[in-house]
């Protein structure tokens, strides 16, 4: 158990889908998943000191949450601690980057709760989140084989609006689950849901010379490679947490 008597700092990458296949819907719903994922030096920073739970939010996406909602506060009832956290968001919210379960997964980390199989149930990114790094995810999250690390660069575009997973999946479905060429299954029924999504693709091709990819159901588009410009990020892959 930590001394929460003092102030923590902790950090909680993006995670970046380089592919994302999918093959198949369980009954409850939960779509089953194939996906290559590494984590980037994008990220968000968590303060926690001792205290009631609350967390607050500042930085370039300053959201505000219910705490029924909030990941982080799911996952400090998960790791049966009390503590004020403020966060200094810098992962877009809706982008496809796994900004909430990177946070839950920092808390989890820091609390030394390394159980993948628990930590799904906050979410189907959480789990690799913890650990984070290079691996391949399968399942429904829960199923996870780490891959060597590779240093890699990659410039992302983060269109000023959010996709919802929810509405992407439930598109896919309806669509009678395409499959894309480019990657990732999710790119066709994220394009029907959001058209505007496709001038934030040709921004970052036109820029790049690269055909971009959709990162997890969107809305952030990325190319591999370091193509600095204006409104546009460059992030480097990182190691494994542990």
């Amino acid at each position: 158990m930590k001394n929460c008597s003092t102030k923590y700092e902790i950090h909680a990458p993006a995670k970046l889908t380089l592919s994302l296949a999918i093959k198949g819907v369980r009954r409850s719903g939960l779509h089953e998943l194939e996906a290559e994922m590494v984590t980037i030096d994008l990220q968000d920073t968590l303060r926690l000191r001792e205290g009631d739970i609350e967390v607050t939010y500042q930085g370039a996406y300053p959201i505000t949450p219910s705490p029924n909602d909030d990941l982080i506060v799911q996952a400090l009832n998960t790791v049966g601690l009390s503590m004020k956290v403020n966060v200094d968001k810098n992962i877009p919210p809706g982008g496809g980057l796994g900004g909430g379960s990177a946070n839950a997964a920092a808390i989890l980390r820091w609390a030394n709760f390394e159980d993948e199989k628990k930590a799904v149930h906050l979410g189907s990114d959480v789990p690799f989140n913890i650990r984070g790094g290079r691996a391949n995810v399968s399942g429904v999250g829960e199923s996870i084989t780490y891959l060597p690390y590779e240093e890699k660069t990659f410039t992302l575009i983060l269109p000023p609006f959010g996709c919802s997973t929810a509405a992407v999946y439930k598109r896919w479905d309806e669509m009678g689950g395409p499959k894309s060429p480019n990657g990732n299954d999710l790119e066709p029924a994220a394009l029907d849901v959001y058209p505007e999504l496709q001038k934030w693709k040709e921004i970052l091709e036109e820029h790049s010379q690269k055909e971009a990819r959709l990162a997890g159901s969107g809305s952030t588009w990325f190319v591999e490679g370091n193509y600095p410009a204006e409104g546009l990020i460059v992030a480097t892959t990182t190691k494994e947490n542990f």
